[in-house]
């Protein structure tokens, strides 16, 4: 090390002393840019120094990204199954909830209920405020010259404010909700409790008139219910904050509400100047008419039954026997058996009895005479029977079936009956 050190003593000097002189070139040199001047020395230790810490950061922000997208997403497979969960259960409240407001609309259609809305608004300015802590009063920019009224309603996007109480010819004076003077009729949105929303003197806001038996909650949204005929039904009033029971002998809850508009920070308002109340239409309601409602909720006419006249049986020997009515001649129709008169009903003649179902067979007789096959009845005496007595005469057998007459055929002729001391004239 000596040897080296002696050897390059000369050389070494001569380096040590360029080197000072360009260091103390460079703390003096200054360089000048369009932003600032610096020194020589510092340009060059920040380009030294540059992509030491380039390296650095790149090694840093991969370190970085290779935990949060790897080793700290270890449980967003759960989560992310679990959201998807959520999401069905969301989706099958939203059908449900679509359903219920169908119906709901449909109920009103049906019973003509009226609804108001808000039709026409202006936009107002608050321009200042009142005098004192227990007055919660603005005044706003508008007023007579402008077409506005006492006692109009006056909201902003988030919540209702308050109502117009005096009216000047360029300007308004509002009492603010919070104010004791006020009073908003209130419906919590959940249990339908309803109420007067009032303010304390010490800025609250409070829901009176509910009874300590009613389950109230925090965190309830409170709305117009339109009772006052100041605000429209269903605009957001604020939430509830807390609930306690009344003290003494008070039967009623005490109730916080959170106003929804934010009543220190009014800028800018709107005055409903034009409330509408119609009645919904079936337009609005969908394709559903109220007559459809009506049917669906009455029970279903049956259908008329058929009619013998309409539908005739096929088979006129099955048909069940009808009134008798005078009915027209038909060629079908047998022939009925002639009547004896009374004279000759007293003889000893038996009186054929036809079987029902039976089919006609010929028998002498008169000409074109087609007499029913009968079977003979006993006979009694002519002594003992009445000199009145009349066999009724068969009734017609209709024939339903088109096709033509069975052929006659031959039989014999029953066995007579004795024969009575008068000649008989008719057929035996």
């Amino acid at each position: 090390m000596e040897s080296v050190l002696g050897r390059y003593k000369n050389l070494i000097v001569l380096v040590a002393v360029l080197f000072a002189q360009v260091l103390g070139l460079a703390v003096q040199v200054k360089r000048t840019t369009d932003t600032d001047s610096s020194r020589l020395i510092r340009v060059w230790a920040v380009s030294a120094i540059t992509p030491i810490e380039k390296v650095l950061v790149w090694v840093e922000t991969g370190a970085g990204n290779l935990w949060h997208n790897y080793f700290y997403l270890r449980g967003v497979r759960a989560e992310n199954r679990e959201l998807k969960q959520q999401i069905e259960r969301l989706r099958l409240d939203q059908i449900r909830l679509n359903e219920d407001a169908a119906q709901a609309r449909r109920l009103q259609v049906l019973l003509g209920f009226k609804e108001q809305f808000v039709s026409q608004t202006m936009a107002a300015q608050v321009i200042g405020s009142g005098g004192s802590e227990q007055s919660r009063i603005v005044y706003i920019d508008k007023g007579e010259h402008d077409g506005i009224k006492a006692d109009m309603a006056v909201i902003t996007v988030n919540g209702i404010v308050g109502k117009v109480l005096k009216v000047f010819r360029s300007s308004s004076q509002v009492l603010l909700i919070d104010d004791q003077s006020s009073g908003v009729g209130a419906i919590l949105e959940k249990s339908r409790l309803q109420g007067i929303v009032r303010g304390t003197s010490a800025g609250e806001v409070v829901l009176e008139k509910v009874m300590n038996d009613e389950a109230v909650q925090a965190g309830d949204i409170v709305r117009t219910s339109g009772g006052d005929r100041i605000f429209p039904k269903g605009m957001p009033v604020g939430v509830v904050t807390r609930v306690s029971n009344g003290t003494g002998s008070d039967l009623f809850l005490n109730i916080r509400v959170r106003p929804a508009a934010s009543l220190s920070k009014l800028e800018e308002v709107l005055v409903v100047t034009k409330v509408v109340e119609k009645e919904p239409t079936p337009s609005e309601a969908g394709p559903v008419r109220a007559a459809d409602i009506l049917a669906q909720r009455l029970p279903s006419v049956p259908d008329k039954p058929a009619t013998a006249d309409s539908n005739p049986p096929n088979d006129g020997a099955k048909a069940a026997p009808a009134a008798p009515q005078p009915k027209s001649p038909d060629k079908n129709a047998l022939p009925s058996t002639p009547q004896p008169n009374a004279a000759k009903a007293q003889d000893g003649a038996a009186t054929p009895v036809r079987k029902p179902g039976t089919v006609a067979s010929p028998k002498p007789g008169a000409s074109g005479t087609v007499l029913p096959k009968s079977e003979p009845a006993p006979t009694a005496p002519a002594a003992l029977r009445p000199a009145t007595e009349q066999k009724p005469a068969p009734p017609p057998v209709k024939v339903s079936d088109p096709s033509p007459a069975p052929k006659p055929r031959q039989t014999t002729p029953p066995p007579a009956s004795p024969q009575p001391s008068k000649p008989q004239d008719g057929p035996q």
